[in-house]
Protein backbone atom coordinates (compact mmCIF):
# COMPACT_ATOMS: atom_id res chain seq x y z
CA UNK A 1 0.00 0.00 0.00
CA UNK A 2 1.38 3.41 -0.92
CA UNK A 3 1.01 6.08 1.68
CA UNK A 4 0.30 9.69 0.88
CA UNK A 5 3.23 11.75 2.17
CA UNK A 6 2.10 15.38 1.89
CA UNK A 7 4.66 17.86 0.69
CA UNK A 8 4.04 20.18 3.59
CA UNK A 9 4.90 23.81 2.87
CA UNK A 10 4.06 23.49 -0.84
CA UNK A 11 0.98 25.22 -2.22
CA UNK A 12 -0.99 22.47 -3.94
CA UNK A 13 -2.36 24.86 -6.61
CA UNK A 14 0.78 26.68 -7.73
CA UNK A 15 3.37 24.12 -6.48
CA UNK A 16 5.30 27.10 -5.15
CA UNK A 17 6.38 27.59 -1.53
CA UNK A 18 3.93 29.52 0.57
CA UNK A 19 5.37 32.72 1.94
CA UNK A 20 4.87 31.67 5.55
CA UNK A 21 6.48 28.25 5.07
CA UNK A 22 9.47 28.85 2.84
CA UNK A 23 11.71 27.38 5.53
CA UNK A 24 10.03 23.99 5.02
CA UNK A 25 10.78 23.93 1.28
CA UNK A 26 14.55 23.56 1.62
CA UNK A 27 16.06 20.11 2.24
CA UNK A 28 16.59 19.53 5.96
CA UNK A 29 20.05 19.26 7.52
CA UNK A 30 21.25 17.75 10.79
CA UNK A 31 21.45 21.26 12.23
CA UNK A 32 17.67 21.53 11.84
CA UNK A 33 16.97 18.59 14.17
CA UNK A 34 16.54 20.57 17.45
CA UNK A 35 13.94 22.88 15.88
CA UNK A 36 12.19 19.98 14.16
CA UNK A 37 11.94 18.08 17.47
CA UNK A 38 10.44 21.14 19.14
CA UNK A 39 7.82 21.40 16.39
CA UNK A 40 7.09 17.67 16.61
CA UNK A 41 6.41 17.86 20.35
CA UNK A 42 4.78 21.27 20.71
CA UNK A 43 2.66 21.45 17.57
CA UNK A 44 -0.02 19.08 16.35
CA UNK A 45 -1.63 17.96 13.12
CA UNK A 46 0.04 18.89 9.86
CA UNK A 47 2.83 20.98 11.41
CA UNK A 48 3.94 18.15 13.69
CA UNK A 49 3.69 15.62 10.85
CA UNK A 50 5.69 17.91 8.54
CA UNK A 51 8.50 18.10 11.10
CA UNK A 52 8.43 14.31 11.52
CA UNK A 53 8.65 13.96 7.74
CA UNK A 54 11.81 16.09 7.76
CA UNK A 55 13.35 13.80 10.38
CA UNK A 56 12.45 10.83 8.19
CA UNK A 57 14.00 12.49 5.12
CA UNK A 58 17.24 13.01 7.04
CA UNK A 59 17.65 9.23 7.45
CA UNK A 60 15.96 7.91 4.31
CA UNK A 61 17.69 5.71 1.74
CA UNK A 62 19.37 8.72 0.15
CA UNK A 63 20.84 9.88 3.47
CA UNK A 64 22.13 6.66 5.06
CA UNK A 65 25.26 8.48 6.21
CA UNK A 66 23.14 10.46 8.71
CA UNK A 67 21.70 7.47 10.54
CA UNK A 68 24.56 6.79 12.97
CA UNK A 69 25.25 10.47 13.85
CA UNK A 70 21.54 11.06 14.48
CA UNK A 71 21.49 8.35 17.16
CA UNK A 72 25.05 7.90 18.42
CA UNK A 73 26.65 11.36 18.31
CA UNK A 74 25.01 12.51 21.54
CA UNK A 75 23.93 15.75 19.90
CA UNK A 76 20.31 14.87 19.25
CA UNK A 77 17.83 13.41 21.69
CA UNK A 78 15.38 12.26 19.04
CA UNK A 79 14.47 8.69 20.07
CA UNK A 80 12.02 9.62 22.83
CA UNK A 81 10.26 12.32 20.71
CA UNK A 82 9.89 9.82 17.83
CA UNK A 83 8.53 7.23 20.27
CA UNK A 84 5.98 9.78 21.51
CA UNK A 85 4.84 10.37 17.93
CA UNK A 86 3.82 6.71 17.83
CA UNK A 87 1.00 7.52 20.24
CA UNK A 88 -0.48 10.19 17.96
CA UNK A 89 -3.97 9.63 16.64
CA UNK A 90 -2.91 11.24 13.37
CA UNK A 91 -1.95 8.47 10.98
CA UNK A 92 0.58 10.55 9.02
CA UNK A 93 2.75 11.52 11.98
CA UNK A 94 2.64 8.01 13.42
CA UNK A 95 3.48 6.42 10.09
CA UNK A 96 6.42 8.76 9.45
CA UNK A 97 7.76 8.16 12.96
CA UNK A 98 7.62 4.39 12.27
CA UNK A 99 9.53 4.85 9.02
CA UNK A 100 12.19 7.00 10.71
CA UNK A 101 12.67 4.53 13.58
CA UNK A 102 12.94 1.69 11.07
CA UNK A 103 15.70 3.44 9.14
CA UNK A 104 17.54 4.37 12.34
CA UNK A 105 17.34 0.78 13.61
CA UNK A 106 19.36 -0.62 10.70
CA UNK A 107 23.00 0.35 11.59
CA UNK A 108 24.60 -1.99 14.12
CA UNK A 109 25.88 0.94 16.17
CA UNK A 110 22.35 2.28 16.59
CA UNK A 111 20.80 -1.01 17.72
CA UNK A 112 22.57 -0.96 21.09
CA UNK A 113 21.48 2.62 21.82
CA UNK A 114 17.88 2.03 20.74
CA UNK A 115 17.39 -1.37 22.40
CA UNK A 116 19.56 -1.03 25.51
CA UNK A 117 20.13 2.69 26.04
CA UNK A 118 18.25 5.24 28.20
CA UNK A 119 15.49 5.68 25.60
CA UNK A 120 15.00 1.93 25.04
CA UNK A 121 11.89 1.67 27.19
CA UNK A 122 10.26 4.54 25.30
CA UNK A 123 11.18 3.06 21.92
CA UNK A 124 10.17 -0.55 22.67
CA UNK A 125 7.10 0.65 24.57
CA UNK A 126 5.91 2.89 21.76
CA UNK A 127 6.35 0.17 19.15
CA UNK A 128 4.58 -2.38 21.37
CA UNK A 129 1.63 -0.01 21.88
CA UNK A 130 1.08 0.37 18.12
CA UNK A 131 1.13 -3.43 17.68
CA UNK A 132 -1.26 -3.88 20.60
CA UNK A 133 -3.73 -1.36 19.20
CA UNK A 134 -3.57 -3.13 15.83
CA UNK A 135 -2.83 0.09 13.97
CA UNK A 136 -2.09 0.15 10.27
CA UNK A 137 1.62 0.52 11.15
CA UNK A 138 1.78 -2.65 13.27
CA UNK A 139 3.86 -4.48 10.69
CA UNK A 140 6.35 -1.57 10.53
CA UNK A 141 6.75 -1.76 14.32
CA UNK A 142 7.39 -5.51 14.11
CA UNK A 143 10.03 -4.88 11.43
CA UNK A 144 11.71 -2.21 13.58
CA UNK A 145 11.82 -4.52 16.61
CA UNK A 146 13.14 -7.31 14.40
CA UNK A 147 15.91 -5.01 13.16
CA UNK A 148 16.88 -4.25 16.74
CA UNK A 149 16.77 -7.94 17.70
CA UNK A 150 19.55 -8.78 15.26
CA UNK A 151 21.76 -7.49 18.09
CA UNK A 152 21.71 -10.66 20.19
CA UNK A 153 22.60 -8.78 23.36
CA UNK A 154 19.26 -7.01 23.07
CA UNK A 155 16.86 -9.94 22.71
CA UNK A 156 16.28 -10.44 26.43
CA UNK A 157 15.52 -6.77 26.99
CA UNK A 158 13.14 -6.67 24.04
CA UNK A 159 11.20 -9.85 24.85
CA UNK A 160 10.77 -8.98 28.52
CA UNK A 161 9.41 -5.49 27.88
CA UNK A 162 6.52 -4.63 30.15
CA UNK A 163 5.16 -1.33 31.46
CA UNK A 164 4.30 -2.90 34.80
CA UNK A 165 6.53 -3.98 37.67
CA UNK A 166 5.17 -7.50 38.07
CA UNK A 167 5.77 -10.67 36.08
CA UNK A 168 5.60 -9.69 32.42
CA UNK A 169 4.03 -13.05 31.60
CA UNK A 170 1.02 -11.89 33.63
CA UNK A 171 0.92 -8.51 31.89
CA UNK A 172 -1.40 -8.54 28.85
CA UNK A 173 0.35 -5.38 27.61
CA UNK A 174 3.86 -6.92 27.62
CA UNK A 175 5.43 -7.41 24.22
CA UNK A 176 5.36 -11.20 24.55
CA UNK A 177 1.62 -11.27 25.26
CA UNK A 178 0.93 -8.67 22.57
CA UNK A 179 2.73 -10.82 19.98
CA UNK A 180 0.88 -13.90 21.20
CA UNK A 181 -2.45 -12.09 20.80
CA UNK A 182 -1.52 -10.90 17.31
CA UNK A 183 -0.79 -14.47 16.20
CA UNK A 184 -3.75 -16.14 17.91
CA UNK A 185 -6.26 -13.55 16.65
CA UNK A 186 -5.19 -13.70 13.02
CA UNK A 187 -7.43 -15.49 10.49
CA UNK A 188 -6.51 -19.10 9.75
CA UNK A 189 -5.42 -17.99 6.27
CA UNK A 190 -4.99 -14.18 6.31
CA UNK A 191 -5.32 -12.49 2.95
CA UNK A 192 -1.86 -12.15 1.43
CA UNK A 193 -0.58 -8.59 1.51
CA UNK A 194 -3.22 -7.40 3.96
CA UNK A 195 -2.21 -5.41 7.01
CA UNK A 196 -3.11 -8.37 9.21
CA UNK A 197 -1.03 -10.85 7.21
CA UNK A 198 1.96 -8.48 7.14
CA UNK A 199 1.73 -7.97 10.90
CA UNK A 200 1.68 -11.73 11.54
CA UNK A 201 4.53 -12.32 9.08
CA UNK A 202 6.89 -9.77 10.57
CA UNK A 203 5.88 -10.74 14.13
CA UNK A 204 7.09 -14.25 13.30
CA UNK A 205 10.33 -12.72 11.96
CA UNK A 206 10.78 -10.91 15.26
CA UNK A 207 10.00 -14.06 17.29
CA UNK A 208 12.53 -15.99 15.17
CA UNK A 209 15.29 -13.71 16.50
CA UNK A 210 13.95 -13.52 20.05
CA UNK A 211 13.85 -17.35 20.30
CA UNK A 212 17.62 -17.68 19.79
CA UNK A 213 18.44 -17.73 23.50
CA UNK A 214 17.50 -20.59 25.81
CA UNK A 215 15.93 -18.26 28.39
CA UNK A 216 13.74 -16.52 25.80
CA UNK A 217 12.73 -19.81 24.19
CA UNK A 218 11.56 -21.12 27.55
CA UNK A 219 9.35 -18.05 28.00
CA UNK A 220 7.93 -18.31 24.48
CA UNK A 221 7.21 -21.97 25.19
CA UNK A 222 4.81 -20.89 27.94
CA UNK A 223 2.58 -19.11 25.40
CA UNK A 224 0.43 -20.23 22.46
CA UNK A 225 3.08 -19.04 20.00
CA UNK A 226 4.59 -22.52 19.34
CA UNK A 227 1.20 -23.88 18.30
CA UNK A 228 0.58 -20.80 16.14
CA UNK A 229 3.78 -21.19 14.12
CA UNK A 230 3.11 -24.91 13.63
CA UNK A 231 -0.38 -24.00 12.40
CA UNK A 232 1.15 -21.45 9.99
CA UNK A 233 3.09 -24.27 8.31
CA UNK A 234 0.10 -26.61 8.39
CA UNK A 235 -2.21 -24.02 6.77
CA UNK A 236 0.21 -23.07 3.98
CA UNK A 237 -0.85 -23.94 0.46
CA UNK A 238 2.53 -22.98 -1.04
CA UNK A 239 5.01 -25.83 -1.63
CA UNK A 240 8.18 -25.42 0.52
CA UNK A 241 10.30 -25.25 -2.63
CA UNK A 242 8.55 -21.96 -3.42
CA UNK A 243 8.82 -20.37 0.02
CA UNK A 244 10.68 -17.11 -0.35
CA UNK A 245 13.09 -15.65 2.16
CA UNK A 246 11.21 -13.72 4.87
CA UNK A 247 7.88 -15.32 3.97
CA UNK A 248 5.49 -16.32 6.76
CA UNK A 249 6.38 -19.99 6.24
CA UNK A 250 10.12 -19.30 6.20
CA UNK A 251 9.92 -17.34 9.46
CA UNK A 252 7.60 -19.90 11.09
CA UNK A 253 9.95 -22.81 10.32
CA UNK A 254 12.86 -20.78 11.70
CA UNK A 255 10.88 -20.22 14.92
CA UNK A 256 10.24 -23.96 15.17
CA UNK A 257 13.94 -24.67 14.63
CA UNK A 258 15.05 -22.19 17.30
CA UNK A 259 12.47 -23.34 19.86
CA UNK A 260 13.20 -27.03 19.19
CA UNK A 261 16.81 -26.63 20.38
CA UNK A 262 15.90 -25.91 23.98
CA UNK A 263 14.29 -28.21 26.58
CA UNK A 264 12.09 -25.42 27.92
CA UNK A 265 10.27 -24.92 24.60
CA UNK A 266 10.70 -28.30 22.92
CA UNK A 267 7.73 -29.87 24.73
CA UNK A 268 5.35 -27.16 23.50
CA UNK A 269 6.25 -28.03 19.89
CA UNK A 270 5.81 -31.75 20.49
CA UNK A 271 2.39 -31.07 21.99
CA UNK A 272 1.48 -29.08 18.88
CA UNK A 273 2.38 -32.03 16.62
CA UNK A 274 5.35 -30.24 15.05
CA UNK A 275 7.20 -33.38 13.90
CA UNK A 276 4.35 -34.66 11.73
CA UNK A 277 3.86 -31.21 10.20
CA UNK A 278 7.50 -30.52 9.28
CA UNK A 279 8.67 -34.08 8.51
CA UNK A 280 7.56 -33.92 4.83
CA UNK A 281 9.60 -30.73 4.35
CA UNK A 282 12.86 -32.66 4.85
CA UNK A 283 12.51 -34.22 1.41
CA UNK A 284 12.56 -30.76 -0.21
CA UNK A 285 16.28 -30.35 0.45
CA UNK A 286 18.00 -26.96 0.25
CA UNK A 287 17.40 -24.41 3.02
CA UNK A 288 13.90 -25.41 4.11
CA UNK A 289 14.85 -29.09 4.06
CA UNK A 290 17.92 -28.36 6.19
CA UNK A 291 15.87 -26.41 8.75
CA UNK A 292 13.24 -29.16 8.92
CA UNK A 293 15.95 -31.83 9.25
CA UNK A 294 17.63 -30.12 12.19
CA UNK A 295 14.29 -29.38 13.87
CA UNK A 296 13.23 -33.04 13.53
CA UNK A 297 16.57 -34.13 15.01
CA UNK A 298 16.05 -31.80 17.99
CA UNK A 299 12.51 -33.14 18.44
CA UNK A 300 13.79 -36.73 18.72
CA UNK A 301 12.40 -37.99 15.42
CA UNK A 302 13.30 -41.64 14.81
CA UNK A 303 16.04 -42.48 12.30
CA UNK A 304 13.45 -43.92 9.92
CA UNK A 305 11.84 -40.45 9.69
CA UNK A 306 14.83 -39.07 7.78
CA UNK A 307 14.54 -39.60 3.99
CA UNK A 308 16.81 -41.88 1.96
CA UNK A 309 18.37 -43.63 4.93
CA UNK A 310 19.54 -40.37 6.47
CA UNK A 311 22.08 -39.63 3.73
CA UNK A 312 20.71 -36.14 2.81
CA UNK A 313 20.51 -35.26 6.53
CA UNK A 314 24.11 -36.35 7.13
CA UNK A 315 25.37 -34.48 4.07
CA UNK A 316 23.55 -31.19 4.70
CA UNK A 317 24.33 -30.97 8.43
CA UNK A 318 28.00 -31.94 7.92
CA UNK A 319 28.30 -29.32 5.19
CA UNK A 320 26.70 -26.71 7.45
CA UNK A 321 29.19 -27.46 10.24
CA UNK A 322 32.10 -27.06 7.81
CA UNK A 323 30.74 -23.83 6.33
CA UNK A 324 30.28 -22.28 9.78
CA UNK A 325 33.84 -23.12 10.83
CA UNK A 326 35.18 -21.78 7.54
CA UNK A 327 33.04 -18.65 7.94
CA UNK A 328 31.11 -19.01 4.72
CA UNK A 329 27.52 -19.51 3.63
CA UNK A 330 25.99 -21.51 0.80
CA UNK A 331 25.04 -19.74 -2.42
CA UNK A 332 21.33 -19.26 -2.82
CA UNK A 333 20.51 -20.79 0.57
CA UNK A 334 22.06 -19.14 3.62
CA UNK A 335 24.68 -16.56 4.49
CA UNK A 336 27.41 -16.99 7.07
CA UNK A 337 26.05 -16.11 10.53
CA UNK A 338 22.48 -17.33 9.92
CA UNK A 339 23.20 -20.54 11.84
CA UNK A 340 25.32 -20.95 14.97
CA UNK A 341 27.91 -23.69 15.34
CA UNK A 342 26.14 -25.00 18.45
CA UNK A 343 22.96 -25.45 16.39
CA UNK A 344 24.75 -27.51 13.73
CA UNK A 345 26.76 -29.61 16.21
CA UNK A 346 23.66 -30.29 18.29
CA UNK A 347 21.80 -31.46 15.17
CA UNK A 348 24.77 -33.73 14.36
CA UNK A 349 24.71 -35.13 17.91
CA UNK A 350 20.97 -35.76 17.85
CA UNK A 351 21.16 -37.40 14.42
CA UNK A 352 23.97 -39.64 15.72
CA UNK A 353 21.83 -40.63 18.72
CA UNK A 354 18.93 -41.50 16.40
CA UNK A 355 21.26 -43.61 14.23
CA UNK A 356 22.77 -45.37 17.24
CA UNK A 357 19.34 -46.24 18.64
CA UNK A 358 17.90 -47.33 15.30
CA UNK A 359 18.41 -51.07 15.69
CA UNK A 360 20.98 -51.13 12.86
CA UNK A 361 23.74 -49.29 14.64
CA UNK A 362 26.74 -49.90 12.38
CA UNK A 363 25.01 -49.28 9.05
CA UNK A 364 23.29 -46.10 10.18
CA UNK A 365 26.20 -44.57 12.10
CA UNK A 366 28.34 -45.13 8.96
CA UNK A 367 26.01 -42.72 7.15
CA UNK A 368 26.95 -39.96 9.61
CA UNK A 369 30.61 -40.84 10.20
CA UNK A 370 31.79 -38.66 7.33
CA UNK A 371 35.52 -38.07 7.95
CA UNK A 372 35.23 -34.30 7.42
CA UNK A 373 32.45 -34.08 10.05
CA UNK A 374 34.35 -36.30 12.49
CA UNK A 375 37.49 -34.19 11.96
CA UNK A 376 35.52 -31.01 12.56
CA UNK A 377 34.16 -32.47 15.81
CA UNK A 378 37.74 -33.24 16.87
CA UNK A 379 38.73 -29.67 16.01
CA UNK A 380 35.91 -28.23 18.13
CA UNK A 381 37.14 -30.30 21.08
CA UNK A 382 40.83 -29.54 20.63
CA UNK A 383 40.13 -25.81 20.21
CA UNK A 384 38.49 -25.54 23.61
CA UNK A 385 41.31 -27.52 25.26
CA UNK A 386 44.07 -25.50 23.58
CA UNK A 387 42.33 -22.22 24.41
CA UNK A 388 42.23 -23.23 28.08
CA UNK A 389 45.88 -24.32 28.13
CA UNK A 390 47.36 -21.60 25.92
CA UNK A 391 45.58 -18.43 27.06
CA UNK A 392 48.15 -16.14 25.50
CA UNK A 393 47.53 -17.55 22.04
CA UNK A 394 43.73 -17.63 22.19
CA UNK A 395 43.37 -16.01 18.78
CA UNK A 396 44.31 -19.32 17.14
CA UNK A 397 41.34 -21.12 18.64
CA UNK A 398 37.57 -20.80 18.54
CA UNK A 399 36.45 -22.14 21.94
CA UNK A 400 32.76 -23.03 22.05
CA UNK A 401 31.82 -25.01 25.14
CA UNK A 402 28.30 -25.92 23.99
CA UNK A 403 29.51 -27.17 20.62
CA UNK A 404 32.27 -29.15 22.33
CA UNK A 405 29.72 -30.99 24.49
CA UNK A 406 27.66 -31.86 21.43
CA UNK A 407 30.75 -32.88 19.43
CA UNK A 408 32.07 -35.30 22.05
CA UNK A 409 28.65 -36.94 22.40
CA UNK A 410 28.46 -37.34 18.61
CA UNK A 411 31.89 -38.97 18.50
CA UNK A 412 30.88 -41.35 21.28
CA UNK A 413 27.66 -42.25 19.45
CA UNK A 414 29.45 -42.86 16.13
CA UNK A 415 32.30 -45.03 17.44
CA UNK A 416 30.96 -48.24 15.83
CA UNK A 417 31.50 -46.67 12.40
CA UNK A 418 34.57 -44.57 13.26
CA UNK A 419 36.41 -47.61 14.64
CA UNK A 420 35.31 -50.11 12.01
CA UNK A 421 38.27 -52.27 10.97
CA UNK A 422 39.59 -52.43 7.45
CA UNK A 423 38.78 -55.44 5.32
CA UNK A 424 40.85 -57.54 5.44
CA UNK A 425 42.17 -56.64 8.89
CA UNK A 426 45.73 -55.32 8.92
CA UNK A 427 48.20 -53.44 11.09
CA UNK A 428 48.58 -49.69 10.56
CA UNK A 429 51.11 -47.31 12.09
CA UNK A 430 48.84 -44.39 11.10
CA UNK A 431 45.86 -45.87 12.96
CA UNK A 432 48.05 -46.56 15.97
CA UNK A 433 49.21 -42.94 16.03
CA UNK A 434 45.69 -41.62 15.43
CA UNK A 435 44.24 -43.73 18.25
CA UNK A 436 46.95 -42.58 20.64
CA UNK A 437 46.61 -38.86 19.87
CA UNK A 438 42.81 -38.79 19.76
CA UNK A 439 42.46 -40.75 23.02
CA UNK A 440 44.91 -38.33 24.67
CA UNK A 441 42.82 -35.40 23.46
CA UNK A 442 39.56 -36.96 24.67
CA UNK A 443 41.06 -37.57 28.12
CA UNK A 444 42.29 -33.97 28.20
CA UNK A 445 38.74 -32.80 27.47
CA UNK A 446 37.36 -35.06 30.23
CA UNK A 447 39.74 -33.34 32.68
CA UNK A 448 38.70 -29.85 31.59
CA UNK A 449 36.80 -27.88 34.22
CA UNK A 450 33.37 -26.62 33.26
CA UNK A 451 32.32 -29.59 31.13
CA UNK A 452 29.10 -31.36 32.13
CA UNK A 453 29.23 -34.78 33.74
CA UNK A 454 27.57 -36.37 30.69
CA UNK A 455 30.16 -34.82 28.36
CA UNK A 456 33.00 -36.06 30.59
CA UNK A 457 31.49 -39.56 30.60
CA UNK A 458 31.23 -39.53 26.79
CA UNK A 459 34.85 -38.36 26.50
CA UNK A 460 36.17 -41.04 28.88
CA UNK A 461 34.17 -43.80 27.22
CA UNK A 462 35.33 -42.75 23.76
CA UNK A 463 38.95 -42.34 24.91
CA UNK A 464 39.08 -45.89 26.28
CA UNK A 465 37.57 -47.44 23.14
CA UNK A 466 39.78 -45.42 20.79
CA UNK A 467 42.95 -46.21 22.75
CA UNK A 468 42.22 -49.94 22.62
CA UNK A 469 41.57 -49.82 18.87
CA UNK A 470 45.14 -49.09 17.78
CA UNK A 471 46.09 -52.70 17.12
CA UNK A 472 44.59 -52.72 13.61
CA UNK A 473 43.78 -50.32 10.77
CA UNK A 474 40.73 -48.06 11.18
CA UNK A 475 40.28 -46.25 7.83
CA UNK A 476 37.61 -43.72 8.91
CA UNK A 477 39.63 -42.80 12.00
CA UNK A 478 42.83 -42.44 9.96
CA UNK A 479 41.26 -40.08 7.43
CA UNK A 480 39.50 -38.06 10.16
CA UNK A 481 42.77 -37.74 12.09
CA UNK A 482 44.60 -36.60 8.96
CA UNK A 483 41.96 -33.91 8.27
CA UNK A 484 42.08 -32.77 11.90
CA UNK A 485 45.88 -32.50 11.63
CA UNK A 486 45.49 -30.36 8.51
CA UNK A 487 43.08 -28.06 10.37
CA UNK A 488 45.65 -27.51 13.11
CA UNK A 489 48.58 -26.99 10.75
CA UNK A 490 46.63 -24.44 8.72
CA UNK A 491 45.82 -22.46 11.87
CA UNK A 492 49.35 -22.64 13.32
CA UNK A 493 48.34 -24.69 16.36
CA UNK A 494 50.88 -26.79 18.30
CA UNK A 495 51.15 -30.28 16.83
CA UNK A 496 52.56 -32.03 19.89
CA UNK A 497 49.86 -31.08 22.40
CA UNK A 498 48.16 -34.48 22.39
CA UNK A 499 51.11 -36.74 21.64
CA UNK A 500 51.79 -39.35 24.31
CA UNK A 501 54.51 -38.27 26.74
CA UNK A 502 55.22 -41.87 27.82
CA UNK A 503 58.61 -42.33 26.13
CA UNK A 504 59.82 -45.33 28.20
CA UNK A 505 62.38 -45.70 30.97
CA UNK A 506 66.07 -44.94 30.56
CA UNK A 507 68.23 -47.91 31.55
CA UNK A 508 71.71 -47.13 32.90
CA UNK A 509 73.67 -47.77 36.05
CA UNK A 510 71.78 -45.06 37.96
CA UNK A 511 68.45 -46.23 36.60
CA UNK A 512 66.32 -49.25 37.44
CA UNK A 513 69.37 -51.45 38.30
CA UNK A 514 70.60 -49.25 41.14
CA UNK A 515 69.12 -51.65 43.67
CA UNK A 516 72.24 -53.79 43.16
CA UNK A 517 74.71 -53.07 45.97
CA UNK A 518 77.68 -52.81 43.68
CA UNK A 519 76.30 -50.30 41.19
CA UNK A 520 77.03 -47.15 43.18
CA UNK A 521 79.73 -48.58 45.39
CA UNK A 522 82.59 -47.52 43.16
CA UNK A 523 84.25 -50.91 43.62
CA UNK A 524 83.71 -51.93 40.06
CA UNK A 525 83.41 -55.48 41.37
CA UNK A 526 80.03 -56.20 39.75
CA UNK A 527 79.68 -57.40 36.23
CA UNK A 528 76.27 -56.76 34.69
CA UNK A 529 75.55 -59.15 31.87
Amino acid sequence: KKHNYFTYGINSETMAPRDDDKVCAKPPTLDDIPDLLTTMLEESGEKSAAATKKIYELCDVGHKQNRVPMVCSGKYDLLTPLAKCLTQESGDGRHLACLALNNLSIPTENKRVMALGPASKDVIGGLTKVIKEDKQESYLCCICLMNLSFLEASIGNILKFSEGDGDFLDDPDSLLRVLEKLLTNSPAVPKAGSGKSEGVRWACGLIKNLAKSEENAKLIGQTKIPRCVVDNIKASTTPPSRWTSNSLEDFSLFVILNLAQWPGSKEALLSAGAVDVIKPIMAEGELQGLKATMACAFLDASWSSFPDGGTPAATSVSELMTNIVEKKGKDGQYAYGVFKLYTATKAYRDLSAAAKNSGNELANTKTLAIPSAVALSLKVLSDIILAAVNDAEGAKYVPDSMSAEYAVAAIDNLLPAILQESEPARKSIQSEKACSEISQMLNAYADLSGSSSSAKDSAKNAADKVKNAGSSARPVLEISHDLWTQFRKREGQPMDQFLSQEKGIEVDESGPLDFLPCVNSGSGGCVIV
